[in-house]
């Protein structure tokens, strides 16, 4: 189970721009990362390297700190948007619910959960 003070240092990290450190320094080697309900990532070095390849692929990603954040026991939702702006210059936002499971200080597990339909919707960029 996390002491919140860990879980807010994980969304500090995460809004800090540096996901892929947030992912080696906040989850364990056998995580799991799972978008809706689409085949699970396994293992922390495949998280890490997918999460680099994503953010290759933008000129700039900017996360918003959270709307809310749930901690219960070693269960913790975080309610994220992130805007994404591409090589084109078009933001795009997500929308997203991050529940995650986690195993004393690190995330084992985590699913997200968003809106097919409107997800990466074109927005203004934050300035």
């Amino acid at each position: 189970m996390p002491e919140r003070s860990r879980v807010e240092d994980f969304i500090a990290a995460v809004v800090g721009g540096d996901h892929v450190a947030a992912i080696r320094d906040f989850y364990w080697e056998d995580a799991s990362m799972q978008e809706n309900m689409a085949e699970p990532r396994r293992g922390r070095d495949l998280l890490m390297e997918h999460e680099a390849r994503a953010l290759a692929r933008l000129e700039r990603m900017h996360t918003h700190p959270p709307r809310a954040v749930l901690v219960d026991g070693d269960r913790v939702v975080v309610h994220w948007t992130f805007d994404a702006t591409g090589k084109d210059g078009v933001t795009h936002r997500l929308d997203e619910l991050a529940i995650q499971r986690w195993r004393g200080d690190r995330i084992v597990e985590e699913r997200f959960f968003y809106d097919t339909a409107t997800a990466w919707r074109p927005v203004e960029p934050v300035p």
